[in-house]
């Protein structure tokens, strides 16, 4: 089938837990003479083998790269057990993606042959030049705790080149979480994506996170686990509760969504997002921590309104949306099931054509980031409309 140019981006869904099938079904719906490349996002919950050779061999030889999720943003709106798809049009997007598969390892001199090597890739196509019409994706195995260390290197060799991402998750388990490339699924792994378009475009990050006045020091941790023992020279996890007024045994996902701690850099708070609490009264935290950081305890502000404020800004500036590729914190999406937000948010998403999935984690220009939604915005072609 022709596809006029302002269908750059096809979506499709399949809930189906039969592998074989769901490849089928994302086959029927995303594949076309101009499709060059797939990128989605999938429950953890599927049979990952089986998925990764059914994909491979139902999209005929087109690039596919994908992670496992905390959930999923589809056509729809929130889900959940699912597998969403985008396919490009190659006469839109010219995409090249890598696998890294030893992220302890990974050092600037790695990341500048890596981004040469897509750079070269992408402009094979010659849609548009690199620079101001490029962004970059990457989808890191989100249990890994080399978040850091790949993206300083990779912000360092992308230079003027905005980079977006999410950390992969695994349906709230936080045992096993996977990135897919070159035919099967990884662990420990991360990949990145240049994508290059004529199109608009502009990579965000927003969050509706407020700061308190409270303080906390990190007396006490192992940086490298992103362990917290200490903070104000007490045990941590006490210290947390009695900050937020709560037992410890009440420590779960839901009251660290609620009451989630920041690291101030300038004039931004970054969320550093607790991860769980432990036995000893440690903590381990999703992004990094060290000795002698202040940590500001933060308040949820109001979400949705956050998310409207962001929308309206990027149509002034990018007019109708054809689509935008959400990394939407999982703990969000734990705090408005909480209270009872979802089909609010999941209509504006849904209005918005926002494909995506929830991080355990989210990127931003180098800066591994919680609790924010963060991602690219595209604007349809000149004159075209909703198809």
């Amino acid at each position: 089938m022709a596809l006029q140019q302002s269908e750059g981006v096809l979506r499709a869904v399949s809930s189906t837990k039969e592998v074989e099938l769901a490849a089928q079904e994302l086959a029927r719906q995303l594949i076309h003479p101009y499709l060059g490349f797939v990128l989605f996002f999938c429950s953890a919950e599927y049979d990952l083998d089986g998925l990764g050779q059914a994909l491979e061999a139902h999209f005929g030889g087109v690039s596919l790269v994908g992670c496992t999720s905390a959930g999923e943003i589809t056509p729809q709106g929130y889900d959940r057990g699912c597998v969403v798809a985008l396919g490009f049009d190659l006469r839109c997007f010219s995409i090249a993606s890598v696998l890294i598969d030893e992220m302890e390892r990974f050092n600037l001199l790695d990341a500048q042959h890596l981004v040469d090597g897509l750079v070269k890739d992408c402009r094979s196509n010659e849609l548009a030049s690199i620079k101001g019409h490029s962004f970059a994706l990457t989808l890191l195995d989100g249990l890994s705790s080399r978040e850091e260390l790949v993206l300083g290197a990779l912000s360092a060799a992308l230079g003027s080149i905005p980079h977006f991402g999410g950390s992969a998750g695994d349906d709230n388990h936080l045992t096993h979480t996977h990135v897919y490339h070159g035919g099967r699924f990884h662990s420990g792994a991360a990949v990145v994506v240049l994508f290059n378009t004529w199109l608009e475009f502009e990579v965000f990050s927003t969050h509706h996170i407020q700061p308190s006045a409270e303080k906390l020091v990190v007396t006490r941790a192992d940086s490298a686990m992103r362990r917290v023992y200490e903070l104000n020279a007490a045990p941590a996890a006490q210290e947390y509760a009695d900050l937020i007024g709560v037992p410890v045994e009440a420590l779960d996902l839901r009251a660290f969504a609620a009451y989630p701690l920041a690291v101030r850099i300038s004039d931004h708070y970054y969320v550093r997002s607790i991860q769980q609490v432990h036995d000893d009264l440690s903590l381990t935290f999703y992004c990094a921590v060290e000795n002698g950081i202040v940590l500001t305890a933060m308040r949820p502000g109001p979400l949705l309104p956050n998310l409207q404020q962001l929308f309206a800004g990027l149509e002034q500036r990018l007019g109708p949306l054809l689509l935008t590729i959400g990394c939407d914190c999982f703990l969000r999406r734990l705090e408005i099931e909480n209270d009872g937000g979802v089909e609010s948010v999941a209509t504006l998403l849904r209005q918005q054509r926002v494909i995506g999935f929830n991080t355990y984690g989210e990127q931003f220009n180098g800066m591994h980031i919680n609790q924010t939604f963060t991602g690219v915005a595209i604007g349809r072609p000149a004159g075209r409309g909703e198809r």
